[in-house]
């Protein structure tokens, strides 16, 4: 009988170690997690305020706007970028396959040509009315932005700022447009074009398009700048983008 009790009561210690055991390994495997999150700032505990999300999309906007826009200053910014790369219009297309037709492709080109180089030198000019834009955006705008999609924050700007862009962008463009003699190559084309018999006249609104397609292209090129700061941790400048994005 006695043996039988020793024997239990060495069970129940036994039992009892082993437990113990465990837990301290559970205690001691939860600590050190905890203490990687807490040193990366990705513990989910460490809720974010909605004035840090905020401050956050802000500055990576901002960002994202200062790299896009001197990425698109520089030249060939625009030429080279096969996504943003301003052709001829539209409706100027039969304008383009004929006078190519009669040998004239190089008016074409230098056309094409300059209205990507007055994209690419007004594109500085764009920085100061993006980042005026960024800074009225609102908490409620900036927490929605976190939750969306990865073009979020840049589809945001578009649609709150296009018109008012568009219209304190035209007159960079028009200056511009003079500065690199785009006004002249096209009005040499639609000229040449215009001359031709038996064929519809066309002249489309130069400052109008290249506005257009400038403004689209800077926003493409936030856009991509912003997918940049979501998916790639190295791309994250300051600690604060460190802590919104890595949350």
């Amino acid at each position: 009988m006695k043996k039988i009790l020793y024997i239990t009561i060495g069970l129940m210690i036994f039992s009892t170690i082993n437990v113990s055991a465990q837990n301290w390994k559970n205690i001691r495997k939860k600590a050190k997690a905890t203490a990687k999150a807490n040193a990366s700032g990705l513990n989910p505990t460490k809720a974010l305020s909605e004035e840090e999300v905020g401050k956050g999309l802000k500055e990576a906007l901002s960002q994202g706007v200062k790299k896009g826009v001197t990425q698109l200053n520089k030249k060939d910014g625009y030429l080279k970028d096969p996504q943003i790369k301003i052709p001829m219009p539209n409706e100027a297309k039969s304008v383009e396959s004929k006078l190519r037709s009669l040998g004239q492709g190089k008016k074409v080109d230098e056309a094409i040509e300059s209205m990507n180089r007055a994209a690419e030198d007004a594109a500085a000019g764009a920085k100061d009315i993006f980042v005026a834009a960024i800074k009225g955006m609102t908490l409620t705008d900036a927490m929605n932005i976190l939750k969306g999609k990865d073009d979020a924050a840049t589809n945001y700007l578009n649609k709150a700022t296009h018109a008012e862009l568009t219209k304190k962008f035209k007159p960079v463009i028009k200056v511009s447009l003079n500065k690199v003699g785009a006004t002249k190559h096209w009005k040499t084309v639609f000229g040449s074009y215009n001359k031709i018999p038996l064929v519809k006249k066309v002249n489309p609104n130069l400052e109008d398009y290249v506005t257009e397609k400038a403004l689209n292209g800077l926003f493409i090129q936030v856009a991509k700048e912003e997918l940049n700061i979501r998916k790639n941790p190295g791309a994250r400048a300051t600690d604060l983008l460190k802590k919104v994005f890595g949350n």
